[in-house]
């Protein structure tokens, strides 16, 4: 078709969101589905943030904002880096967009000229390389195998860099493996950026409060302060706070930076959403009592789901330090053959078996960089859970 640019070539649509859009569609034909395909809490907005959303209307706080976020939110935004992360903004160092992604989305815009590398440890978000595809820039692809981790190690980021890499983004805990670098992990990565100045650093800090066990968060530029002046420290109300709808992502970094992405902001969607950002000043300044609640339903989930999940033939579930997904390797699972007769040759074939057989909706791993493996979000009921992990057990049990 003439009329469509040449760099949408590069594009594909998230797999996530078509995984849970067929889970939908065979849902409303009648199907019996289980959807664990998005990364959603099933957690309502705490009142107290959905009462501020509310006040928003009734005071008429209804008008356009400055492009870049309301002073107020700022201030919280800033408040919250201090206390939580160690880190000192000013406002014009402070970004909110309409989600993480869109924050995301304008730093790779603002800052990759063409064959500009960004190097992405895989398995990753499935936004991050069409991201920079879109924007021009070459995504540079980083295995991180289960026997480390899934995480990036030292050597493998510096055998990475060349001098065309202008980023390295770096998600902990991860979407999709919830694997979490401890302060140990993420100094060896930092202390391998300090001898490469041109290469900035990308957080995604999504998940930063849902961690378990004894595990603690930290970011890049709070565990080695010499990286602060070209580092974005990214994060965002969606997750912790259960507020995916109400589209609120923010950063911190650079005023040079800053400054562009806003300018990006300003001629695309411009502000944020005016109800969503009084919302989020209450989420980040209110009680937060309710997160640690939350994670408690979180890990019992997680400790269900990956002893279930190990329980399945041609199935290995590691546990995860954080976010709300496992990511099994279904290894054991090739080369043998549905009660159809069809041959399961990879992880996509595994996950339309999972599908078609059981009614169980989870995302492949190639999709996230890694195969064979599957995505599962746990952000849903123990029951569903259950049920869903039994299904995945008789399918797999099915298999000759």
């Amino acid at each position: 078709m003439g009329i469509l640019a040449e760099r949408l070539k590069a594009i594909k649509p998230s797999p996530t969101i078509a995984v849970t859009n067929k889970a939908r569609e065979l849902k409303a034909a009648g199907r019996d589905v289980i959807g664990l395909g998005a990364g959603e809490p099933d957690f309502p907005t705490p009142e107290n943030v959905k009462q501020a959303g509310i006040r928003a209307i009734q005071n008429d706080d209804t008008k356009y904002t400055a492009v870049d976020g309301t002073p107020a939110l700022k201030q919280a935004i800033i408040a919250k880096f201090k206390r939580e992360n160690g880190l000192t903004y000013a406002p014009n160092q402070i970004i909110v967009g309409t989600g993480g992604k869109q924050v995301l989305y304008n730093a790779l815009v603002a800052t990759l000229d063409k064959g500009d590398e960004v190097i992405i440890p895989a398995p990753y978000w499935v936004s991050y390389p069409d991201m920079v595809a879109l924007a021009d820039g070459t995504p540079v692809s980083v295995a991180c195998p289960q026997n480390n981790g899934f995480k990036l190690r030292p050597e493998d980021l510096e055998a990475a860099i060349t001098p065309r890499t202008k980023w390295v983004i770096l998600n902990s805990p991860s979407n999709p493996t919830g694997a979490g670098y401890t302060w140990a992990e993420m100094k060896a990565l930092t202390d391998v950026l300090l001898r490469h100045p041109h290469v900035w650093v990308l957080t995604d800090d999504m998940y930063e409060h849902l961690v378990y066990d004894d595990f603690k968060f930290c970011t890049p530029a709070q565990v080695e302060p010499r990286l602060y002046d070209r580092t974005l420290t990214t994060n965002g109300v969606s997750k912790a706070y259960c507020m995916t709808g109400w589209r609120i992502g923010y950063a911190g970094g650079p005023a040079e930076l800053i400054k562009a992405m806003s300018t990006i902001q300003s001629q695309s969607t411009s502000n944020p959403s005016s109800i969503s950002q009084a919302a989020a000043v209450e989420a980040l300044n209110g009680p937060q009592d309710f997160i640690p609640r939350n994670n408690e339903a979180f890990k019992r989930r997680r400790d269900l789901v990956v002893s279930m999940l190990n329980q399945a033939q041609g199935i290995h579930c590691p546990t995860p330090e954080g976010a709300f997904y496992v990511y099994p390797s279904c290894a054991g699972t090739i080369g043998r053959k549905t009660p159809q007769g069809k041959m399961i040759e990879t992880d996509t074939d595994f996950v339309e078996y999972l599908l078609e057989a059981e009614g169980v909706a989870v995302v492949q791993g190639t999709a996230f960089g890694l195969a064979p493996y599957f995505r599962i979000s746990y952000a849903t009921s123990d029951e569903q859970l259950r049920e869903a992990c039994l299904r995945i057990q008789r399918a797999c049990a099915a298999l000759r």
